[in-house]
């Protein structure tokens, strides 16, 4: 069966579980109306089907590849991503000011999750770019986003982040790349970057690289990082393209999946580079795009969890093993299963576009805090629900999963990166007890109000759903207690990734119970919801115990006890 994009339940989403109506109801996303959304959404489901689904096996099968200093891609990657460009999809949320649409993130998070579902490695190309983009409007000099901005957001030019070196990967301030003053308003950066996403490309036009680096009087650690523009071609005053630049591919990564997508190791030997944002706030530019980038990967998560459900579920409903097996209890748990974590993390990344779009319309705190709280979980628990349900698709086919002909282990081997990137989900758990706990619980008890209060009018209609959510919420309302309680960041950090997990399973109870509402009780939506309450939500009690235990059985056992 070929892909089939999920613009239904985008509808359904925004009309009933996030309220995209409060978006467009704004004076800065006005333009967003219903007809809007729905019109964007239909053309990108018609995309994703028809341009970049055909090409999702070729960059798994044909890995980009380095020829004498030149990377390869996959057949057809470069007239999808042309035909991407030619649509304008490569900059859905970018400032109009510059040539994007200038429409809500949530729409842009629909774009990621499409392409995700249908091509990731190939995705990842514009969701680098929509970070740098992003970075750009908000740090660079009006110069630069003269320059740069247009033709990022029209695909002649795309965009990398350089984070990440041998030496330096969570840890970014030991990196060792420096920027030496030109005396012209320019630099000379040095140093080598390993990872980089998307580095270099056969599609023509300009790579542009977003690089940290250190300036001669940068203090050691972050706070002395500076981040710099520097492009694979120097452009001319008209936006031509110049000399080449000193930096180059020096390898290719061989991975375990995404194989479409390269992964450079990057050289760059005094470089010409343009300074973006103040020296030494390199990384409160970065971070910038890191967020973007998070909330993206987030996303990748659901649209492989789509694309492994739809996979998985055609094979089911084909293959006869005592019958058709699609009929047997435990692969209707294992397709369930994928369909109601699929939706919950669907409902959560968007939430956390709205939340976004909210605070960008309005300035609000509330609303930054709610998008500053949200994107932890978004990227951490939908990636994990990535993972989990294209797992299950490998095991819905049974022996054939672990054939290579069948494609359901790619979807796999594709996701799995997606909990290391932008920050590994231990990270993210971590940013959630710590730096979006500093406010003393405040965004997250917040947010646990609103489930409640949700949950007890829904106690009217559906007393068998909504007291399991309330009673959830509850008990992750004391688990929150207990974690701002803790002056030892340690003891937090001990039990923070089942916290986070917890935290997403009880929200995903409130997204369903919502679906569940609206829709009056009966119907499709009410029958996913009750399999997710009953079956699937009782994990946070669990989950929340383990995140409560605290440091000490962790310390007990020594490195030499471990090693024995």
């Amino acid at each position: 069966m070929p892909y089939r994009a999920p613009v239904e339940d985008y509808r359904f989403i925004f009309e009933n579980v996030v309220d995209m109506a409060k978006v467009a109801g704004t004076e800065r996303f006005a333009d967003a109306t219903p007809d809007m959304t729905d019109a964007i959404l239909t053309e990108l489901g018609r995309m994703a089907e028809e341009v970049l689904y055909p090409v999702q096996r070729n960059g798994d099968l044909t890995s980009a590849v380095l020829e004498n200093g030149i990377v390869r891609t996959s057949p057809g990657y470069a007239e999808a991503f042309r035909s991407m460009a030619e649509g304008g999809w490569l900059a859905v949320s970018a400032s109009q000011e510059h040539g994007g649409m200038g429409l809500p993130i949530a729409m842009n998070t629909a774009f990621n999750e499409m392409v995700a579902g249908t091509c990731m490695a190939l995705g990842l190309c514009p969701l680098l770019t929509q970070g740098q983009i992003e970075a750009l409007e908000h740090h660079a000099s009006d110069e630069l986003k003269e320059m740069y901005l247009p033709r990022l957001i029209s695909g002649e030019w795309t965009g990398t982040m350089n984070l990440t070196e041998p030496g330096a990967g969570s840890d970014v301030g030991a990196l060792k790349s420096k920027a030496e003053p030109n005396g012209d308003g320019t630099y000379s950066v040095s140093g080598q970057k390993i990872f980089i996403t998307w580095g270099d490309h056969d599609f023509g036009g300009n790579v542009c690289h977003l690089v940290l680096a250190r300036l001669p009087d940068g203090v050691p650690g972050t706070k002395g990082i500076s981040l710099f523009m520097v492009p694979k071609f120097l452009p001319n005053a008209d936006g031509s393209l110049g000399e080449r630049n000193s930096l180059g591919v020096v390898s290719l990564e061989h991975k375990l999946g995404i194989h479409g997508s390269p992964t450079c190791v990057m050289q760059f030997d005094g470089a010409k580079g343009w300074l973006v944002g103040k020296e030494h706030k390199g990384m409160a530019a970065m971070f910038t795009m890191m967020n973007n980038a998070r909330l993206g990967v987030g996303t990748q998560g659901v649209g492989i969890a789509e694309g492994a459900y739809q996979h998985a579920l055609a094979y089911a409903q084909e293959r006869e093993q005592m019958g058709t097996i699609i009929n047997h209890a435990d692969v209707r748990r294992m397709l369930l299963t994928m369909k109601a974590d699929t939706f919950a993390a669907r409902a959560l990344v968007l939430d956390c576009s709205v939340a976004i779009d909210m605070s960008t319309a309005t300035n609000e705190d509330q609303c930054k805090a709610r998008a500053a709280l949200l994107t932890p979980i978004s990227k951490a628990f939908s990636t994990d629900v990535g993972i989990a349900v294209a797992e299950l698709g490998v095991q819905v086919h049974g022996g054939m999963g672990f054939i290579e002909e069948t494609g359901a282990a790619q979807f796999s081997r594709d996701v799995r990166i997606t909990a290391i990137y932008e920050g590994t989900n231990g990270i993210q758990a971590m940013d959630l007890v710590g730096r979006k706990m500093m406010d003393g619980g405040d965004a997250a008890f917040a947010l646990l109000d609103e489930i409640e209060a949700h949950a007890e009018q829904a106690r009217l209609v559906l007393p068998e759903l909504a007291e399991p959510v309330w009673q959830a919420t509850e008990t992750l309302r004391e688990a929150v207690e207990w974690m701002v309680a803790q002056s030892d960041m340690n003891e937090r950090f001990a039990g923070c990734v089942p916290f986070l997990t917890a935290f997403g399973r009880v929200l995903g109870g409130h997204y369903h119970l919502k679906a569940a509402m609206a829709e009056g009780g009966k119907g499709t939506r009410t029958k996913l919801a009750r399999f997710y309450v009953n079956r699937l939500l009782p994990q946070f009690g669990g989950l929340l115990e383990h995140a409560r235990a605290g440091s000490a059985d962790l310390y007990d056992i020594t490195n030499e006890e471990l090693c024995a």
